[in-house]
């Protein structure tokens, strides 16, 4: 496994996602996730399965330290009194007393971002974050929310078909981890002929490869989300294997202007 190093907390480079798990079947993922290797969980607020990541984890015994946890705080919650609020109600569901890594979901325009931020500082004080972090923000807006707090992640959509080296060079610059959500195209990657023909050449499948270029760029981990077993394990499997530079230059160049699959109808820019 890799990992990132954050100021208090190694980051394991491969984490499981949690979006659209609900209910037992998520706390069955988790479960089975777990048993795989996998000791960074990504959840949030508005995925509403909190109580049940929660609930996995106590489940599976681990000691909390060997875990990396990640949530996510919805943009309607991210007024300061409503910040510090649902944090406390998401770690009473997780069972826990801090994450390890705490995000703003999406960016709210219509609640200052310096009243977020200082909410978000607070919270990491009082010990409930070991770190804090954004999602979904772009490069300008991530500018000024690193002029504000340190950032130590942005969490954005990011795989072989959409480009992000603003992002990217901002991730340098800033030193915070660009965490990769859609980390496989929502499944497209793996009819994709070119990874198809890397994976061959690895013994690996077409996911795999995508996966392995995603954390062989420095600062860059990924969540993928599955509930198929046999994807859980085949997801983490992807350490014993390196590509060459030809290869990563190869899968950077599949990315395309249309590339994105995830634009709700709020976001005004990505630029």
């Amino acid at each position: 496994m890799h990992y990132h190093h954050l100021r208090h907390t190694a980051m394991p480079a491969i984490g499981f996602g949690t979006w659209e798990l609900r209910g037992e079947a998520c706390a069955a993922a988790v479960r089975e996730a777990l048993v795989a290797g996998y000791r960074h969980l990504d959840t949030a607020q508005s995925y509403e399965n909190e109580e049940h990541v929660g609930r996995a984890i106590q489940e599976a015994g681990l000691p909390r330290e060997e875990l990396f946890l990640t949530t996510k705080v919805r943009p309607a919650n991210l007024s300061y009194d409503d910040l510090l609020r649902t944090v406390e109600e998401s770690l009473s569901k997780l069972g826990t007393s801090h994450v390890d890594l705490l995000l703003v979901h999406w960016p709210n325009p219509s609640i200052a971002l310096e009243e977020t931020l200082a909410a978000m500082q607070d919270i990491e004080r009082r010990g409930m974050a070991n770190h804090i972090g954004v999602s979904n923000f772009p490069p300008s807006l991530v500018e000024r929310a690193a002029e504000i707090i340190d950032i130590s992640c942005n969490q954005v959509e990011y795989h072989p078909y959409l480009a992000q080296a603003d992002l990217l060079a901002r991730a340098h610059a800033l030193r915070f981890v660009l965490t990769a959500y859609s980390p496989l195209a929502k499944g497209r990657v793996a009819r994709d002929p070119l990874l198809i023909g890397i994976g061959k050449r690895h013994g690996k499948s077409p996911t795999q490869v995508a996966l392995r270029w995603l954390v062989q760029q420095p600062g860059v981990a990924a969540i993928p989300k599955t509930s198929n077993p046999a994807r859980i394990r085949e997801n983490i499997a992807i350490f014993d294997f390196e590509l060459t530079n030809e290869e990563m230059a190869a899968v950077h160049g599949l990315a395309r202007p249309d590339g994105r699959l995830v634009d709700p109808d709020w976001v005004t820019s990505w630029e």
